[in-house]
């Protein structure tokens, strides 16, 4: 049974202090958006970004100010968190808001993760040690739920035996980030839903029959599994304001080779230098006018999503959410 279609609010805590960051995200759910997602970062993607406050405890604090569904979009339980970590993170955080809160687990950035000054390794093993955390953290679940202890030894993690002693009724639900085929279809057979962020529809089709071929394969049923998306966008009242927007403060979303690998936010401040205001064509949208955005918004919708949460990369929030709120979110459907 598909659940209802929901359009949160992306709470981008490179930008905002966390507790502007946290008004903001119940501003935007007075107006209509449904659920916040948050990432968690060590550090911003550039400097002029500005903030990287810890990702849980502003999670707790969206539970106490908010209603909707609350979840990290996405943590890496790979190199700063040994996986059982992340799993008690997210078990106390569904134990106190039930129902709310999903975890959203990606394969990492040097960004955020090489500050342990661990060997950073190359994609594939960063993709391994993911689905090797899943396997603990989902073990994690399962056997605290049932009250027994688990322990684990692989290739990557050990964990001795233990259980999660502070338990939500029902476990949270597992999505993996996603923009590539091969970890999509793992996904579908090892986790709950997929997240990505806004793309060329045919390359998320292309992952979608991945992800669901994965699904089938481990018995599950693709249409009952969460598909999540995060879209960024750059909104102002003349397009001059949100081209300049999308220029100073989110220069990485035009930037068209993988982040994963660079380690420091003064490098991406050098690359941003060579970013034109053609380089987010197909990535980043950018325009004055709400019904241009709504149309885009409308695409993903289309293909499956039921779940989108948007980013609007100025710092023109409570502007960009009274507008939306008004001219954009009563206009979409599913």
């Amino acid at each position: 049974m598909k659940t209802p279609l929901r359009i949160g609010y992306a709470a981008m805590l490179e930008q905002f202090h966390p507790t502007e960051a946290v008004a903001l995200s119940a501003y935007a759910e007075e107006r209509g958006f449904s659920g916040v997602m948050a990432a968690d970062h060590f550090q911003p993607w550039v400097p002029a970004q500005g903030q990287s406050a810890f990702v849980w405890n502003v999670l707790a604090a969206l539970g106490e100010r908010t209603k909707g569904d609350i979840g990290p979009g996405v943590t890496a339980p790979t190199f700063r968190w040994h996986p059982a970590m992340v799993a008690q993170a997210s078990a106390t955080l569904a134990a106190m808001y039930p129902g709310r809160h999903w975890l959203g687990l990606g394969s990492g950035e040097a960004l955020n993760e090489h500050v342990t000054a661990q060997y950073w390794p190359e994609a594939p093993e960063r993709i391994n040690r993911m689905f090797e955390a899943i396997e603990i953290i989902s073990k994690l679940f399962a056997a605290s739920l049932a009250g027994k202890d688990v322990r684990h030894s692989g290739t990557f993690y050990k964990m001795e035996s233990t259980r999660l002693w502070t338990m939500p009724e029902v476990a949270p639900e597992i999505l993996v980030a996603t923009a590539g085929p091969v970890t999509a279809k793992r996904a579908g057979k090892h986790a709950d839903g997929l997240i990505t962020v806004g793309a060329p529809l045919e390359k998320i089709e292309g992952l979608f029959a991945r992800f669901d071929a994965g699904a089938r394969e481990a018995g599950k049923d693709p249409e009952n599994m969460p598909k999540v998306l995060q879209l960024h966008m750059s909104w102002a009242p003349t397009y001059e304001e949100a081209l300049a927007n999308a220029m100073t403060e989110w220069p990485n979303g035009g930037m068209k080779f993988p982040k994963a690998d660079i380690r420091s936010p003064f490098e991406l401040e050098q690359m941003a230098r060579l970013v034109r205001p053609e380089d987010f064509e197909g990535r980043l949208l950018i325009s004055e006018d709400p019904d241009v955005h709504r149309a885009y918004i409308q695409k993903f919708l289309d293909l499956g999503f039921d779940r989108v949460y948007l980013h609007n990369v100025g710092r023109n929030q409570r502007e960009w959410i009274d507008t939306f709120s008004r001219d954009v979110l009563p206009e979409l459907h599913r």
